[in-house]
């Protein structure tokens, strides 16, 4: 352990101006801190002071940035205590700002760097991060940022983002999290002729020279990190969909572009029937785009209905896409594979009005990163055909939404069942306060891998993701759905994951997926494994 001026600049041990005054004689801090002794509740109240002093969000991401690095267990103690104020800053929607513009405002590197010019040593570059017990990883190479597209290294603010909430929504300790960004190159000529831009200013890395650096560094990440799960996230649809079948069966892996971003839907789609009544099976999905977001929904929503009692096909036949071309139909020339399964018999459609004027919809879903793509002409039609129509804007950041809360609520008379992607304040409409809830894979990809970390499960199932879907449902109550919220709040995060953690353990445990022998109590075991971000102390009292 540091000691002195090195210890306050050590942000695993550094508590600031908490140093109890034995700790500042037994460990060389004596003058190096002012006099007075504060607790970490104060030490919160002045950051969040200073905090909501700035107006614009991505100088508050800065702020929370430097937090980080200089008092891990502040930064962490204010996300727990804070989640409906903090998270927007430190992930969506702030963390697309703080991507597009990282390379000038870097101020200190978290995470690794693996570029395409490690090819051959990887494996040296994972054995220089400090730490042996990684348990997680979340990678990007960064192709396809939430929806703004290829920004390359910039990418790296996601997976630290993603772990930030690892630790805080589901109490992952933070030397178990790393961070990668594989740099292979960026296609956005912007980026490339950026004097501050921070990645390799060459095309992307492609074909067999491009898989051949990702499979090396899977194999060097499971070689000096022993049953670490990896997270792919926020990769292009043409590696997203080809790297989770390639390794899903050899390694505790899964995409949450694709898998938790159809939990967290499916749980919303849940918590939406107990309102409108019926079965999942007798509902049509109408999905505003036919990516790895789309298509992760349908499928999960396929395997929901036919554990229901429906056939494959028929439940198939429930999900339709719409893409840039309009709806997704059997007859369409060189569709992508992604796409086939729901690619039904149906004459052309050019755009959503219309696909939802022909096939009459119960639910939208958008995932397609176009921002007003719900226009109040679709929003009117919703409303005319349902009594309580499911309107899904998922897309962030916010300027990608396909509506807004408001928009949605005003163009069906405050009767539609909302959830967005990125936040919105309650409407107030006909007398009524209306609270939206972000349908955030933050309520589930922290469970899953807490789970799958505790467990130490040698596969990650889409089992387990359903599981996830019906435990955040159930944690949805009455009072919420009263007031249009079909998730609960922020606040009850780290209860949602504790019971996540513990269904997608339970599945390990029975299909005999996991390392280590069943505790009696599968939930309290979860609880107890959970991170505090408490203070240490450093002397016997």
């Amino acid at each position: 352990m540091p000691r002195g001026a090195a210890l306050l600049h050590d942000p695993v041990y550094n508590k600031g101006t908490a140093f109890s005054e034995r700790e500042r004689d037994a460990l060389g801090l004596r003058g190096l801190l002012p006099p007075r002794v504060f607790s970490q509740e104060e030490q919160v109240r002045r950051v969040l002071e200073n905090l909501r002093r700035k107006a614009a969000p991505l100088e508050k991401y800065i702020d929370l940035a430097n937090l980080h690095d200089r008092n891990e267990a502040l930064f962490f103690r204010l996300l727990i205590d804070y989640p409906d104020e903090m998270m927007p800053i430190v992930y969506t929607p702030t963390v697309g700002l703080a991507c597009e513009q990282y390379g000038h405002i870097f101020q200190r590197p978290r995470g690794l760097f693996v570029s395409a010019r490690d090819r051959g040593s990887v494996r040296d570059v994972l054995a220089n991060w400090p730490r042996r017990d990684v348990a997680i990883i979340v990678v990007t190479d960064g192709e396809r940022i939430l929806g703004l597209g290829d920004l390359g290294a910039n990418g790296m603010g996601i997976p630290v983002g993603k772990l930030a909430l690892y630790s805080a929504c589901a109490g992952v300790h933070p030397n178990l999290c790393l961070p990668v960004l594989l740099d292979v190159g960026t296609n956005n000529p912007q980026l490339r002729n950026d004097p501050l831009y921070l990645g390799l200013q060459e095309q992307r890395l492609t074909g067999e020279a491009y898989d051949a650096l990702v499979d090396e560094f899977v194999t060097a990440a499971r070689e000096t990190f022993p049953g670490v799960v990896i997270q792919f996230e926020d990769f292009a649809n043409h590696h997203a969909f080809r790297l989770l079948e390639r390794y899903r069966d050899r390694l505790a892996t899964f995409n949450d572009d694709i898998q938790g971003t159809a939990a967290v839907t499916l749980a919303g789609l849940i918590s939406a029937l107990r309102v409108t009544g019926g079965q999942l099976g007798e509902q049509t999905l109408l999905f505003q785009g036919a990516g790895e977001a789309a298509t992760g929904i349908a499928h999960l929503a396929v395997s929901a209905m036919v554990a229901q009692g429906m056939s494959t096909d028929a439940a198939r036949r429930r999900c339709w896409l719409v893409d840039s071309q309009g709806l997704v139909t059997a007859g369409r020339a060189s569709l992508a594979e992604h796409k086939r399964p729901f690619a039904h018999e149906h004459a052309p459609v050019r755009d959503l009005l219309g696909a939802v004027q022909a096939l009459r919809p119960t639910a939208i879903v958008g995932v397609a990163a176009v921002g007003g793509a719900f226009t109040e002409a679709v929003l009117a039609e919703m409303a005319r055909l349902n009594e309580r129509p499911i309107v899904f804007a998922l897309s962030n950041p916010t300027s990608k939404s396909e509506c807004t809360a408001e928009e949605a609520y005003r163009a069906t008379g405050g009767r539609a069942l909302f959830a967005c992607g990125s936040p919105f304040d309650p409407v107030r409409y006909d007398g009524r306060t209306l609270v939206p809830r972000q349908g955030n894979n933050s309520y589930i990809f922290p469970g899953v891998g807490l789970g799958a970390i505790l467990s130490r499960t040698s596969r990650i199932t889409d089992e387990m993701f359903m599981a996830a879907a019906r435990t955040l449902a159930s944690l949805v109550s009455d009072a919420d759905l009263a007031q249009g919220s079909l998730y609960p709040s922020l606040s009850r995060v780290r209860e949602a994951s504790a019971h996540i953690g513990a269904a997608v353990a339970r599945i390990a445990f029975d299909r005999r997926l996991a390392a280590i022998p069943e505790p009696p109590d599968v939930l309290a075991f979860v609880r107890s494994r959970m991170y505090e971000p408490q203070y240490a102390s450093y002397v016997a009292s």
